[in-house]
């Protein structure tokens, strides 16, 4: 089955980048692709636990997600299931894993989604994640400066 893999860098330590994954506010400060705002956002952050959550597209299309924690081992690694609820989404069940690596203080991140039916939703979810890894940088980005 197609799988997406993506890497990106930040220039920030991975605890901040991890606690942007798993803090529902932060959560929702980045999520989606540019221009959609995260509306809602509740996580079960342990092994087990459920998440949830909505974007809502700048026209104000809602789409809802959903997913169990397989693995939570912070600051280094997170892996859930990830399923769209919205008609007309992506229906099936992808498992996302993310390694989180120290580089001297700044964090490569390694973004893997498997388990899509075939490589056009594989595609599909390319420019989706791309563009809120995009608006996850400058979240960290700004964090970073209220923490100094």
């Amino acid at each position: 089955m197609p799988e997406l893999t993506i890497t990106r860098v930040f220039d920030a330590p991975r605890e901040l980048v991890f606690a942007a994954w798993t803090d529902p506010d932060q959560l929702a400060s980045w999520l989606g692709p540019h221009g959609y705002t995260g509306c809602a956002v509740t996580l079960a952050t342990r092994p087990g636990g459920a998440w949830r959550a909505c974007i809502r597209s700048p026209e104000g299309d809602e789409h809802w997600m959903h997913g169990t924690y397989r693995e939570i081992t912070a600051p280094e690694r997170l892996v859930f299931t990830f399923t769209w609820d919205t008609e007309g989404d992506l229906r099936a069940e992808t498992l996302v894993t993310i390694d989180f690596a120290d580089l001297d203080g700044k964090t490569e991140m390694t973004f893997v989604q498997a388990g899509f039916p075939a490589a056009a939703d594989r595609d599909d979810h390319h420019g989706g994640w791309t563009s809120s890894f995009d608006d996850l940088a400058g979240f960290i980005h700004h964090r970073g400066e209220e923490d100094r």
